[in-house]
């Protein structure tokens, strides 16, 4: 599951074969996603689309089983998909995010909904590739002491809370019914030319 390794589709994504040379190997701080991967609910894709105006090109480099990919190219947004290991969709490229250097060549954002494990150095690392990013977080991501630079300085434009919780993003794997989620979530949304306060709102959006 190093950087190097790559598997690209058929029809390549824009700017790939940059990503791919941006990729480095032999750091693995974190143990591989498919200990932490939780699939998007539609619901959640959905909200974000009717609160957000993405740029046609995005980069998601948390993938799974495509999700949130599947949402947006619904939309006609084109997505360059990655992951840390393949999951089964088709990935442009299989590499540890945390490890790419340079985004993929004409990408205006990136949206994912990360791990959970490392999702302060995940965000960290997208504010440091991308001009908007879009992370589906826990709202008790907007706590803490050792968050406050991604919170407060590095241009958080607005925090889309969801009136209804979500479905239960259960754990890769898991077979049994779906239920509603304790945990309060919510699209934190960056933009680097974003001025002024943070704004936080309430959008729509449970699963069905």
């Amino acid at each position: 599951m190093g950087g190097a390794m790559t598997r690209q589709n058929e029809q390549t994504a824009p700017g790939i074969g940059r990503l791919e040379h941006a990729c480095q190997t032999g750091r693995h701080s974190h143990a591989e996603r498919g200990l932490d991967l939780y699939e998007t609910p539609e619901s959640a894709v959905e909200a974000l689309l009717h609160a957000e105006a993405l740029p046609l090109t995005v980069w998601e480099p948390a993938c799974g089983r495509g999700a949130i990919v599947r949402m947006l190219r619904a939309r006609g947004h084109t997505v360059v998909t990655s992951d840390i290991t393949d999951y089964g969709f088709p990935l442009d490229l299989v590499a540890d995010f945390l490890t790419t250097v340079l985004p993929p060549k004409g990408c205006g954002a990136i949206v994912a909904n990360p791990p959970y494990q490392i999702a302060t150095e995940f965000t960290r690392h997208a504010l440091d590739l991308a001009p908007c990013v879009y992370l589906l977080l826990r709202l008790a991501s907007l706590e803490s002491i050792p968050r406050t630079e991604i919170l407060e300085r590095r241009d958080l434009a607005r925090v889309h809370v969801f009136r209804r919780r979500l479905h239960m993003m259960h754990r890769d794997g898991r077979i049994g019914p779906r239920a509603s989620s304790a945990i309060p979530f919510a699209w934190f949304c960056w933009n680097r030319d974003h001025r002024g306060p943070t704004v936080v709102d309430r959008i729509g959006g449970v699963a069905s």
